[in-house]
């Protein structure tokens, strides 16, 4: 009996002194460990959710950044094909071009050539029948002057010298002796009379007089050769007017030639220049749509990745955060069925208190010291709901007291109580921040994003709308420019009719006064220059009406020459400016196509942005209105989260210093209880 009552009291006194080293009830230190441990995990949580905030961030914002450079890509993709496709067709435009100007010059240059080696033959032929010509015209004038002064010096040998040919060729002969002509003009001029002959016999034969007539007269041979030198001296005149209208047709022809083949050679050579800008713009550009081709592809393939990793952290991070809501459920859990389900056995296993004076009095001013101590907390933070734990202690303090219970367990289990309530509230409000600071954090960088966008947006249809309406005045004035051409070539048209009408009466005229001076001419030199008049004519005015015709001639062929070279003129200068006028017509009609062409894409590009703009503008008054209300819910609080934070951290820790209050008052009542009744033992033992 006494070793079992021995091993009773050194049981309790090793637990007694347990738990006088400890200052802490067991049980009790099991619930401030399972407190401290849901901290932790809190922490942990809360750490864990920043964390995963600013990868979500990173994830959002690098998805953004990807998805507007992948459509930014392709937008350069498409512009760089249409930037191809348009310099092929350029391109295309241009060899047709070329191959058409190749033509027309490769025409020109051979025309050119046919003309002047045609104008070579036509000038060799005017220099040897010019030359042939000239030599008749001096031997015939040779042979006259010889007729005549012979027939001066000898006017009655002549006379039965040449009385005794039977023909004009015999008597030219017989001149041959008495003059100083050669036998090689001898030769020439009897061919010149043989085809007089021949000319003459064929007149007979139409009716004409007998030459035999002039054969009793003295000057029939004179007469004769003065008609064959008339001849040749307009035939002559007629080689040289026909040499000149044919070197001045070739002139003009060589001038229009030149001038299209130096036109064509220019427009050859722009069009070449053209076709290889054209040629560059096509190689830069579809290297440009290699490199941009490639980043797209690098884009999409880490856009991919970026989406697979983001989705496996998101993964991840729940199953993380359902583990470490079990694992806080089942503190919590733990915790409150020790708090509800040991507080009995504690009492029975650590308090072996006895109800006295000296206890209650002890045990009230621990209450008392606790309650003291939270009321001063709830004071300090202005915590309504401290303040009623404070009433509910003294409450739980006195029916204790009163029916005999543990003085401290049930202000201890208040106070546990309200620390669960406070703990909980503090991850239900870190869960809530950590919601809000996502949700705000989110809706203002898609806040910023549509901003910017629609910013993007505004300036690139600001720049669009200007370009098209600079391409509309542009289009505008290349309208006017065409018609003032189109003007300007009419009254070209009208003046050149009324010139080339004007032009053909006044050759017309210019050529019948011509044909009437020579006509008179003719009449007025065959009749002076008759020998056997019936009356004394007035030679001497006669020669010089024949000389003021001739100057008339002169100047009515001078004229006609230059009517005919202004015409000329004027119709290649009207032709060359018709021509540029054309071309010119062709281009600016070509960029009245290109250029409506281009507003109308741009019209159509700014529509579409404008649309993109409105929706975006949709999307960002929903943003604005989530925001709104997101501030009204996260914002707009009279106490702000981390000042609630600090004054919960401030409640919790003042509770948990009264719980060491009322846990060292009670390790006190333990041992004063302890040491009463081993007194009680012993003394009996003794006994």
């Amino acid at each position: 009996m006494r070793v079992i009552l021995l091993s009773v009291l050194i049981a309790s006194s090793m637990a007694a002194t347990s738990v006088e080293r400890g200052q802490t009830n067991p049980v009790e230190k099991v619930i401030e460990m399972l407190g401290d441990l849901q901290q932790k995990i809190i922490g942990e949580g809360e750490a864990a959710q920043k964390a995963y905030d600013e990868f979500a961030e990173w994830c959002e914002e690098e998805s953004k950044n990807l998805q507007f450079a992948i459509k930014t890509g392709k937008a350069e993709a498409e512009e760089l094909s249409a930037v191809i496709a348009q310099a092929e067709s350029d391109i295309k435009g241009c060899d047709m071009q070329i191959e058409q100007l190749s033509a027309t010059l490769s025409t020109d240059e051979a025309d050119l050539s046919a003309a002047t080696q045609i104008r070579d033959q036509e000038h060799g032929l005017f220099i040897t029948e010019e030359a042939d010509l000239v030599d008749t015209v001096d031997i015939l004038e040779r042979a006259i002057g010889i007729l005549e002064r012979e027939m001066a010096k000898h006017p009655g040998a002549a006379l039965v010298q040449l009385q005794k040919v039977n023909d004009l060729a015999s008597a030219l002969k017989a001149l041959v002796g008495v003059s100083a002509i050669s036998t090689g003009d001898a030769s020439k001029l009897t061919s010149l009379l043989q085809g007089e002959t021949h000319a003459t016999t064929l007149e007979e034969d139409m009716g004409a007089p007998d030459p035999a007539a002039y054969k009793g007269q003295s000057g029939g041979i004179i007469e004769v050769l003065t008609d064959l030198l008339d001849k040749a001296q307009d035939q002559l005149a007629d080689v040289r007017k026909k040499e000149v209208d044919n070197q001045h047709n070739y002139d003009v022809l060589k001038v229009e030639l030149d001038d299209a083949i130096k036109f064509g050679k220019k427009q050859l050579d722009k069009t070449q220049k053209s076709k290889a800008e054209h040629a560059q713009i096509k190689a830069t550009s579809e290297g440009d749509l290699a490199v941009t081709n490639k980043g797209l592809a690098e884009d999409i393939q880490q856009l991919a990745d970026t989406h697979h990793d983001c989705m496996t952290k998101a993964q991840d991070f729940e199953l993380g955060t359902a583990s470490r809501g079990e694992e806080l459920k089942a503190l919590a859990a733990a915790k409150k069925v020790i708090t509800e389900m040991t507080s009995g056995a504690a009492g029975q296993s650590y308090s072996l208190l006895q109800v006295d004076s000296q206890i209650k009095t002890r045990t009230d001013l621990a209450n008392f010291e606790a309650v003291q101590h939270i009321e001063a907390l709830a004071r300090r933070l202005h915590s309504a709901a401290l303040m009623q734990l404070v009433q509910r202690m003294e409450a739980a303090s006195r029916l204790g007291s009163a029916g005999g219970d543990d003085p401290f367990a049930k202000v201890k289990g208040l106070i546990m109580d309200m620390i669960e309530r406070l703990l909980k509230e503090a991850e239900e409000e870190a869960g809530h921040k950590a919601y809000c600071d996502k949700e705000m954090a989110e809706t203002k960088q898609k806040k910023e994003d549509l901003n910017g966008e629609i910013e993007k947006l505004s300036t690139k249809i600001d720049k669009m709308t200007s370009d098209s309406a600079q391409l509309k005045e542009e289009v505008a004035v290349l309208g006017k420019e065409l018609a003032d051409l189109a003007k300007s070539q009419a009254e070209m048209d009208k003046v050149r009719g009324e010139e080339k009408t004007a032009y053909g009466e006044n050759k017309a005229e210019m050529e019948q006064g011509l044909e009437g001076v020579k006509l008179a001419l003719k009449i007025l030199r065959e009749y002076y220059a008759k020998e056997d008049k019936a009356h004394t004519s007035a030679d001497g005015a006669g020669a010089g009406i024949i000389g003021m015709l001739e100057v008339i001639e002169s100047d009515f062929s001078k004229g006609l020459a230059e009517m005919i070279a202004e015409e000329e003129t004027a119709v290649a200068e009207y032709e060359k400016i018709t021509k540029e006028n054309e071309i010119a017509k062709v281009t600016k009609e070509q960029d009245v196509k290109y250029k409506t062409k281009e507003a109308k894409g741009l019209d159509t590009a700014v529509a579409e942005a404008t649309a993109d703009r409105t929706g975006a503008q949709t999307e960002l008054d929903a943003v604005l209105e989530y925001w709104k209300s997101l501030t009204e819910q996260c914002v707009a609080k009279v106490e702000p989260y981390e000042e609630r934070k600090k004054r919960r951290e401030a409640e919790i820790a003042g509770l948990k210093e009264a719980l060491t209050i009322l846990s060292g008052e009670a390790v006190l009542l333990q041992q004063k209880t302890f040491s009463k009744k081993f007194r009680g033992v012993a003394r009996h033992t003794a006994a």
